[in-house]
């Protein structure tokens, strides 16, 4: 909104000039998310907290995690505020890829409230069926995946890292595969999501790898000379990147140990499906595994887990996803959590260097 009423008043007031640029206001997105979680989250907390909107804990979890039974959750309704309303103010409307993404992110994150409020109104922690959670996740991807195909700019092609000259024409199988992404990376997201800012804490960083994607991606001169696909547009998206940094930050103030609140799906279902969206319309979906390296081990691993016990009657781990076993070891819920942190910078240092290694 700002972009659109200030920037065409630059032949009059040429400092205004500076709302042209990206880079401009992909940084003054990250502040306003920051100060609206900042704003917005001791008086959300408040309100959870005298509504008893608190979480449910599986008795079957850890022990450790007893004491966590109360503390307010759905406060990724702040996440998605902050989120939401900077990209609507710093980024321009017309850019259909904003759009996408926006649809995705609030999509996902309504499916993730109908589950979260079932969790605290029924006081167990089934929430919403997993058949009906996946149904209405997939539709909102196909939307989103239709979109792209129908949009003529976009391109179905499949880039992989290190190797330039493999582009394969996915054709209409496009659709299938961004469906695939999206879904699967707002679902490794929600199962990370366990211990406090183990989740939130990935996400910033993936989030901050992405907005450098996207703003290569949409830079024309800057793609061609690295080699990766140029998509015109894409460069928009590095606002609402900027915005998710800026809220995942805000929201990590609020959800570091110990966690004044939690995120539940709300929070993490809209964060994953705006990751893989992103990943897909920068053409770094591939990359996405690696960058989200901590999300695809988490869900492996409760993958792997169900798989062993139903055919072998064994489990590969103490307890899945993977954050719980080490728990079960005896690991203090701190040191998991900067660990895995530490374990995601790498990764997305890895991940930047595909930029170089075509």
């Amino acid at each position: 909104m700002l972009y659109h009423f200030l920037y065409p008043l630059h032949d009059q007031f040429s400092v205004l000039y500076i709302f042209r640029y990206i880079t401009f206001r992909t940084i003054y997105a990250t502040i306003t998310a920051l100060v609206i979680a900042f704003i917005l989250g001791p008086w959300l907390i408040n309100k959870l907290s005298s509504l008893q909107i608190g979480q449910t804990i599986r008795k079957v979890g850890p022990e450790s995690h007893f004491k966590k039974e109360g503390t307010p959750t759905m406060g990724g309704t702040l996440i998605l505020l902050a989120i939401v309303l900077p990209t609507l103010l710093w980024a321009d409307l017309k850019n259909p890829y904003v759009w996408i993404t926006l649809l995705v992110t609030v999509g996902f994150g309504a499916v993730g409230f109908v589950d979260d409020y079932r969790k605290v109104k029924y006081k167990n922690s089934d929430g919403l069926s997993a058949r009906w959670k996946m149904v209405w996740l997939m539709l909102i991807s196909l939307v989103a995946g239709l979109a792209l195909y129908y949009y003529p700019p976009f391109e179905t092609t499949l880039v992989f890292p290190f190797f330039k000259g493999v582009r394969p024409d996915l054709g209409a199988f496009y659709i299938p595969f961004a469906m695939l992404v999206i879904v699967g990376s707002g679902n490794a997201v929600n199962l990370t999501d366990g211990l406090d800012g183990l989740a939130i804490g990935p996400m910033i960083i993936a989030s901050g790898t992405y907005l450098l994607f996207a703003y290569l991606a949409g830079n024309a001169r800057l793609s061609d000379y690295l080699q990766i696909s140029s998509v015109q547009g894409a460069g928009e998206l590095s606002v609402l990147c900027g915005a998710m940094v800026g809220a995942g930050l805000g929201f990590l103030w609020f959800n570091t140990y110990p966690a004044q609140v939690f995120m539940g799906d709300v929070g993490s279902l809209s964060l994953g499906g705006a990751l893989g969206t992103i990943a897909v319309i920068t053409k770094q979906e591939i990359v996405l595994v690696i960058v989200g390296g901590i999300f695809v081990v988490e869900a492996l691993s409760v993958i792997f887990q169900v798989t062993s016990f139903r055919l072998y009657g064994k489990r590969i781990f103490r307890m899945a996803p993977i954050h719980h076993h080490f728990e079960l070891k005896g690991w203090p819920e701190p040191k998991i959590i900067v660990r895995f942190w530490i374990i995601s910078i790498i990764l997305a240092l890895v991940a930047l260097s595909t930029l170089k290694l075509r």
